[in-house]
C-alpha cells in the first residue's frame, strides 16, 4: 500500500518576507509560462466566445430559466433532464480525483478560473504598476499625483475584465445578443443588472483584492489534496538531495568544493510564487502547482551552468529513490470508476425521450353522459424535447369496449410543451369491476417502431 504524503502548512521565514502579508509576485517567463499561457487562451477563446456562437435561430449555448429550458448546441434539456447533471458533476468529482492521484494540483495551476483570472489580474497590475520591486516601492511611497494615476488604471483595467467576464456569464443565461445592446443603452431589466453587478464585483474582489485567499482559506481543495495523492503522485518537488547545504557563490565555482549544493539560496522560487511560500519546505497545502518555481529555478541553474530540474514535477519516491511506478491501485480504481460513469452517462444521453407522455384523470370518480354511457376525463401532456417539429398519434388500450373522444393525433413543434384533454366511454352493461387498468401510447409519425405508453385508470361503478 502507498503511504500518503504528509501535507503541512509552514509560514516562510525567508529574510525577504515583508511585514505586510500582501504578496508580491515577480514577473518570469519559462516553459510552464508558456503552457499556462497558451492554455489560459484556449480556456479564455472557449470562454468568451462560445457564449456568441448560434445554432439555428437560438444561441448555441443557453441555460434559459425562465423557460426552464437548458440549450446545448443541437441538443435541448429539461428540468426533469437534470439528473444528467448530477452525473456530469460526479465525472468531474472523480475526474479531478483521477488528476490529483497523477499529478497532484495540477488543475489549480493552470485550468481553475481562480488562478486564471488571478494571472490576468496580476498581468494588469504588472502593467500599471510595474514589475515586483517597483510595485513594493509604490505601495511604500507617499501620496503623490504618479501613484494615484498608476493606481487608478490598475483599478480601471481590474474593473474592465470584471464588467467582461460579468456580461459573458450573464450571457450564458440571457441572450448575449440581446443583453449587451440592453445594456449600453441603460434598457436592461432590474434581474439582469443585479447579476452583472454581482458577478462584476466577485471578479474583482476575488481575482483582484482576495487573490491568493481564495486558495489558501475558502478553496477546500487544498485541504483534501493529502487524501488523494500519495508517494507516486508528481507534485512540485525540491530536490533537497542536490540542492542542500544551500549557500551563495560566484557563477563558474565548484558548488562541491565549498561544501554546498546547487541552491544558492537566491529565492527566487519565493519571489514569483503566488502564494508565498518556499517550495524547499516541501509540499504544502498553499501549493497550487503552477510550475513557477520551477521556470524561476531553472533560469538560475541555466546562468550558474547548472543541470536543470533542482525544482521540478516528480513523486516523493522518484526524489528519493529515482523510481517512479505510474500504475497504482488508487489511480487504477480512479480510472475505472471515471470510465464507469462516462458509459453510464452516455447512454443515459443516448436513451433520453425526446417524446415524454404524462396522463393526469379528472380528480372526479365517473359520470354518465347523454348517451347512458360511463366516462372519465384525462388530460394528456406531450411534450416535444427535440430541435425538429414530429407528428403523433395517441391510442388506447387495455380492456374492451372502450371508444375515445378528443384528438387521435397532434403535431408539436420543437420544444413545444401541450395539454390534449380527452374523454374515454364505456357501456356499462360491459362494466366488470370498479377499476380498469388502461393506458395511452403515443407513437410517431417520424418513428413508428417508438412507442410511448402510459398507464392509468378508467373507473366505473361497482358491479352488482
Amino acid at each position: 500500500m502507498n503511504r500518503l504524503i504528509p501535507v503541512t502548512q509552514i509560514t516562510p521565514s525567508s529574510p525577504s518576507s515583508r511585514s505586510s502579508s500582501k504578496i508580491y509576485p515577480r514577473s518570469f517567463t519559462g516553459l510552464y509560462r508558456r503552457i499556462r499561457i497558451g492554455g489560459g487562451a484556449i480556456l479564455f477563446a472557449l470562454y468568451f466566445g462560445t457564449v456568441w456562437l448560434n445554432w439555428g435561430e437560438r444561441q448555441a449555448v443557453l441555460w434559459d430559466i425562465a423557460d426552464k429550458k437548458f440549450h446545448i448546441f443541437g441538443a435541448t434539456y429539461w428540468p426533469e433532464d437534470l439528473v444528467l447533471l448530477s452525473a456530469i458533476l460526479i465525472i468531474c468529482a472523480f475526474g479531478l480525483f483521477f488528476i490529483t492521484a497523477v499529478a497532484g494540483r495540477i488543475w489549480c495551476g493552470y485550468a481553475c478560473p481562480q488562478s486564471v483570472w488571478m494571472w490576468v489580474f496580476l498581468w494588469a497590475e504588472k502593467l500599471a504598476e510595474g514589475d515586483r520591486r517597483q510595485r513594493i516601492k509604490l505601495d511604500d511611497a507617499r501620496l503623490s499625483r504618479k501613484k494615484v494615476l498608476r493606481r487608478l488604471l490598475k483599478h480601471c483595467l481590474w474593473l474592465l475584465i470584471s464588467i467582461v467576464t460579468a456580461v459573458t456569464f450573464v450571457g450564458y443565461f440571457t441572450p448575449i445578443r440581446d443583453l449587451v445592446p440592453d445594456l449600453l443603452s441603460f434598457n436592461i431589466s432590474g434581474s439582469a443588472l443585479f447579476w452583472v453587478f454581482f458577478f462584476t464585483a466577485a471578479t474583482y474582489v476575488n481575482a483582484g483584492w482576495f487573490r491568493e485567499k481564495v486558495c489558501l482559506h475558502m478553496c477546500p481543495y487544498g485541504r483534501f489534496q493529502s487524501s488523494m495523492v500519495d508517494n507516486e503522485s508528481l507534485v512540485v518537488a525540491y530536490d533537497a538531495g542536490r540542492g542542500d547545504p544551500r549557500g551563495s557563490r560566484s557563477i563558474g565555482s565548484d558548488p562541491s568544493a565549498q561544501g554546498l549544493g546547487d541552491c544558492i539560496d537566491c529565492e527566487m522560487c519565493v519571489q514569483v510564487c503566488p502564494t508565498g511560500i518556499d517550495i524547499r519546505d516541501g509540499l504544502q497545502m498553499e501549493c497550487i502547482g503552477c510550475a513557477a518555481c520551477i521556470d524561476a529555478c531553472d533560469s538560475i541553474m541555466d546562468k550558474m551552468g547548472y543541470e536543470k530540474g533542482l525544482v521540478r514535477y516528480a513523486s516523493h519516491n522518484e526524489i528519493e529513490n529515482g523510481t517512479r511506478h505510474l500504475l497504482r491501485p488508487r489511480l487504477v480504481a480512479y480510472f475505472l470508476i471515471l470510465v464507469t460513469m462516462i458509459g453510464l452517462f452516455s447512454w443515459g444521453l443516448a436513451s433520453r425521450p425526446l417524446l415524454t407522455l404524462d396522463v393526469q384523470r379528472d380528480r372526479g370518480l365517473f359520470r354518465y353522459n347523454g348517451s347512458g354511457l360511463i366516462e372519465n376525463s384525462y388530460l394528456l401532456n406531450l411534450t416535444n424535447k427535440s430541435n425538429d417539429t414530429i407528428h403523433t398519434f395517441i391510442a388506447v388500450y387495455g380492456g374492451e369496449g372502450f371508444s375515445m373522444r378528443g384528438p387521435d393525433g397532434v403535431t408539436l413543434g420543437a420544444g413545444e410543451q401541450r395539454e390534449i384533454p380527452v374523454v374515454l366511454e364505456k357501456d356499462a352493461s360491459s362494466v366488470q369491476g370498479a377499476v380498469t387498468d388502461v393506458s395511452f401510447e403515443v407513437t410517431t409519425f417520424e418513428k413508428p417502431d417508438r412507442q410511448i405508453v402510459a398507464p392509468t385508470t378508467f373507473l366505473t361503478p361497482a358491479p352488482r
